[in-house]
C-alpha cells in the first residue's frame, strides 16, 4: 500500500513538474526548433520584458489576486448556509435544489455569459472588477457548494447543542465550535473557488470588456502575439502562485483530524 501511494505521489510530482520544467526552458529560449531536444539559444528577453516595473504583468497579477481572493470569499459564504441546509435535506428535495445549483456547472458557460452581461450592464458594473466578480461566483459558488455539503455531511451538530447547554452565547457557538470543525472543509472549498476564478477567461473578457487585467487575459493575448518565450514565462507567473497556495492549503491541512 505504501508502494502505491509513493508510486503515485510521484507521479503526481512528474506529471505537474515536467510540463512546468519545459516551460521553464522555453522561456529562457531564444531559438528553439524542431528536433532539437534544448534551445539553440538561451536568453533573458522574455523575463526582462514581462518583470519590468512598468509592464502589463504587475496589474495583472494584482488583478487576478484581488478578483480571485473576492470571489473565493463571497463564494465561500454564500455556500456555508446552502451547503448546510443542503446536509439536512431528504434525498428528493436534497437531489432538486442540489441540481439547480449544479445547472451553472452542467450548462455551456458561453450560453448565459450574454444575458449574464446585460443583466450587469443594467446594474452598472459592468466592465468593473466588482462586474467580473459577481460573475466569477456563478461558477465558483456551486463547486463550493458541493464541497461543504459533504463537509457538513460528516459534521455533528450536536457539539453545538452541547455548547449551548454549558452557556456559550451563539456568536461563540460558530466561533469556537462550528468554524474550527468544519475549518478543513472551509479552506478547500475557498480555495477551490480561488481556481476557478484565477483560471477564468471567457467571464472576464466579456464582462471586464478589456478593462479589467487578469492573468489569464494577459495570457491569452500573448499567445496570440506569437513570441513563444514571453507565453512561457507568463505562463510559469501564471501557474506558480496557485501551485503555492495550493501547496501552503495541502499543508495547513495535514494531519488535521476529519
Amino acid at each position: 500500500m505504501r508502494r502505491t501511494r509513493r508510486i503515485l505521489g510521484a507521479t503526481l510530482v512528474i506529471g505537474g513538474a515536467l510540463p512546468l520544467g519545459l516551460l521553464l526552458v522555453w522561456s529562457f529560449s531564444r531559438r528553439w526548433y524542431f528536433p532539437a531536444l534544448l534551445p539553440q539559444e538561451f536568453s533573458l528577453h522574455a523575463w526582462t520584458a514581462l518583470l519590468a516595473p512598468a509592464g502589463p504583468v504587475w496589474p495583472a497579477l494584482k488583478g487576478s489576486a484581488w478578483v480571485g481572493g473576492m470571489t473565493a470569499l463571497l463564494a465561500t459564504l454564500i455556500a456555508l448556509p446552502a451547503a448546510r441546509q443542503l446536509a439536512r435535506e431528504r434525498p428528493l428535495p436534497r437531489a432538486v435544489v442540489g441540481g439547480l445549483i449544479l445547472a451553472p456547472l452542467v450548462l455551456p458557460t458561453f450560453a448565459g455569459v450574454m444575458g449574464v452581461q446585460v443583466a450587469l450592464i443594467r446594474l452598472g458594473v459592468a466592465d468593473t472588477p466588482a462586474g467580473v466578480i459577481a460573475a466569477h461566483l456563478i461558477p465558483a459558488t456551486p463547486y463550493a457548494t458541493v464541497l461543504l455539503t459533504g463537509t457538513f455531511e460528516g459534521y455533528n451538530a450536536r457539539f453545538e447543542e452541547v455548547a449551548r447547554t454549558l452557556g456559550a452565547r451563539r456568536r461563540e457557538v460558530v466561533t469556537r465550535v462550528t468554524l474550527p470543525l468544519l475549518l478543513p472543509g472551509v479552506l478547500v472549498a475557498a480555495l477551490l473557488a480561488f481556481l476557478v476564478s484565477w483560471s477564468e477567461y471567457l467571464l472576464t473578457l466579456i464582462v471586464g470588456g478589456g478593462q479589467v487585467a487578469t492573468l489569464p487575459a494577459l495570457l491569452f493575448a500573448s499567445a496570440q502575439g506569437g513570441d513563444y518565450a514571453l507565453t512561457a514565462a507568463l505562463s510559469v507567473v501564471y501557474v506558480t502562485p496557485a501551485l503555492l497556495i495550493f501547496s501552503l492549503v495541502a499543508w495547513k491541512l495535514r494531519g488535521w483530524p476529519a
